[in-house]
């Protein structure tokens, strides 16, 4: 006889997980398409893992199928695809022209979203994460700044940058030149205490207004026309969110601090002028 009810609990479990398997292979693929020298196949593959790491825990949470080993398996897959495919993508696509320092800065990168991941962990097995922001950046937004500009990159060089917004492709060139910073910068972003918006809110897709029903509908249009331009602009702008939000805050508590401090030396000298100041004084 079928027992329903463990067939419906195996599938809450193996659903998730489809799509965790799904993510580990565009992993893959993309590190057999950067050793093949097909590096736009190698970044769409790894854009790939992401759109599936961002389904599996939706749909887990969906179908109540969360659970330690998915979590578990989830956090290795995004090592393969998020840490190890984009360091050797770059490795193979600029990084291998410098030499000897080439290889470290790509292993930095990856030891650096290790550690982002295994930081990740420990907070959420304690139950210390937020639901509304990320403690660094996460690890599939570097990777998606990586990936997309290799394709936006390898466009350019195939049709001279005819399927390319222009200002984009004035700054790809610059980009290059910084790519050891930029993932050495991102490194550092993973392991940071930088915070950035976990965009988990339910209603997040509904636009209210007419202004929000029109960027929505242009930046849909950008997406579709030059989706590695536009991806390649929405991972770098929220990369530098996190940085400028960190910044605002320290000019503001800066701001502060002078005010705060100007009003306590007012106060002191004011109880020293006063009867009961002057008092203290003389007995001193």
């Amino acid at each position: 006889m079928i027992n329903f009810e463990k067939l419906k609990r195996t599938g809450q479990v193996t659903l998730p997980s489809l799509f965790t398997v799904a993510n580990v292979a565009f992993g893959f693929f993309s590190l057999l398409a950067a050793a093949d020298r097909e590096f736009s196949k190698a970044g769409w593959c790894i854009i790939g893992a992401m759109a599936m790491d961002a389904l599996d825990g939706r749909v887990a949470r969906l179908v109540h199928g969360e659970s330690k080993f998915g979590v578990e398996i989830d956090s290795l897959a995004d090592f393969l695809s998020f840490g190890i495919a984009p360091a050797c993508l770059l490795y193979f696509f600029q990084l291998k022209d410098y030499g000897f320092w080439g290889a470290p800065v790509a292993f930095v990168y990856a030891l650096c979203g290790a550690l982002r991941l295994a930081r990740f962990n420990v907070l959420s097995h304690e139950g210390k994460s937020s639901k509304q922001y990320f403690s660094g950046l996460p690890i599939p937004a570097a990777a998606g700044i990586l990936a997309s500009f290799v394709i936006a990159y390898s466009l350019i060089e195939t049709n001279g940058g005819a399927r390319s917004l222009k200002i984009v492709r004035k700054q790809l060139p610059a980009v290059y030149s910084l790519i050891p910073f930029i993932m050495l910068g991102l490194g550092i972003l993973m392991v940071s205490k930088v915070p950035y918006a976990a965009f988990k809110q339910s209603n997040l897709l509904r636009p209210r207004t007419l202004r929000a029903v029109l960027f929505a509908v242009a930046l849909l249009f950008v997406v579709i026309k030059y989706p590695q331009d536009a991806l390649f602009m929405v991972f770098t702008l929220y990369a530098v969110s996190g940085v400028i939000a960190v910044l605002w805050h320290a000019s503001r508590n800066l701001g502060g601090s002078a005010p705060r401090a100007a009003s306590a030396e007012m106060k002191a000298e004011e109880s020293s002028n006063s009867p009961r100041g002057i008092e203290k004084e003389k007995q001193i």
